[in-house]
């Protein structure tokens, strides 16, 4: 992923397990808003964690560069843990498993993969030490959204046959970043929706209210751009996101640059850890026609 997407996108990801803070002269919450929200990152947490035993459908829906705004491209994934981080197998827009000897030769490096990271030593240790400086990482920015942003509660809405509750987001005025990238949650404002019954995160929607400089990359998002995600129970007691939608306008160095993306997740299913994952792509390729050598 190119380095300003990833600035991007962290900023937006960061804002989807905020915490909340409520003035004297705010609406009363149905419970407690401190431990609503504790129970909601806790949460998020455990949905992420989930999250690396489950494989699932990616479809990416990407506008095109240039002036018909209804040029889209359509890219299809088959997202597989590997126990360290992700897989990402191409399929046919159609989303169905593919069974060329591209699909083969992609399926063949991830069970490679698993084998190897299945074995004790020092090799796959540091492996798997560094996907969890990972997540400390990204656990660390959900947490300071604690500090970063004051909930307001707005009402209730029914999603289906789930009842939401409807927070208002806004950047505390006595918040300190301690960060580049907790800085960017002062120029970002919007709505987060909890599910009544069970604290999980059902929605959440955010604009940009002024231009962020990212620094680093000698990169601008501009004011308006804007990011949403949706959550649904894709297991028993697992939420996880099914869609996305990203609008982001910038500059980089002196060319300007887009990421106008809508994302589906579809076919949750768990598949465990790397030893009984690896079963599974294992039994997937015996059944696949071989590969014809040369």
């Amino acid at each position: 992923m190119p380095a300003k997407r990833l600035s991007v996108l962290s900023l937006a990801l960061a804002l989807v397990v905020p915490c909340a803070a409520q003035t004297a002269q705010d609406p009363p919450d149905p419970v407690e808003p401190s431990a609503l929200f504790t129970h909601v990152i806790s949460q998020q947490k455990r949905s992420e964690t989930e999250l690396e035993q489950f494989e699932r459908i990616q479809r990416v829906e990407s506008r095109k560069p240039g002036a018909d705004p209804n040029a889209i491209e359509t890219r299809v994934f088959r997202l597989f843990p590997n126990g360290t981080g992700l897989n990402k197998l191409p399929l046919p827009t159609d989303g169905k498993s593919a069974d060329s000897p591209a699909y083969r030769a992609e399926l063949e490096k991830l069970e490679r993969y698993l084998a190897w990271i299945v074995q004790d030593g020092s090799a796959q240790r540091e492996a798997y030490a560094k996907a969890e400086r990972r997540r400390k990482e990204r656990f660390d920015l959900i947490e300071s959204t604690h500090q970063a942003f004051a909930f307001t509660f707005e009402g209730k809405e029914m999603r289906g046959d789930r009842q939401l509750l409807r927070y208002a987001m806004a950047p505390r005025k006595d918040y300190k970043a301690t960060s580049r990238m907790t800085t960017l949650f002062t120029k970002v404002r919007g709505t987060i929706w909890v599910d009544e019954q069970t604290s999980q995160l059902a929605k959440v929607e955010g604009q940009v209210t002024d231009d962020i400089s990212l620094a680093l990359f000698l990169a601008k998002v501009n004011k308006g751009s804007h990011f949403m995600q949706e959550r649904y129970e894709v297991a028993p007691q697992v939420w996880e996101p099914t869609f996305e939608q990203y609008d982001f306008d910038g500059r980089k160095y002196f060319s300007s640059f887009s990421i106008h993306e809508r994302t589906f997740y579809t076919g949750y299913k768990r598949v465990g850890p790397p030893r009984e994952s690896l079963s599974v792509v294992r039994a997937e390729l015996s059944k696949l026609p071989a590969t014809k050598r040369p």
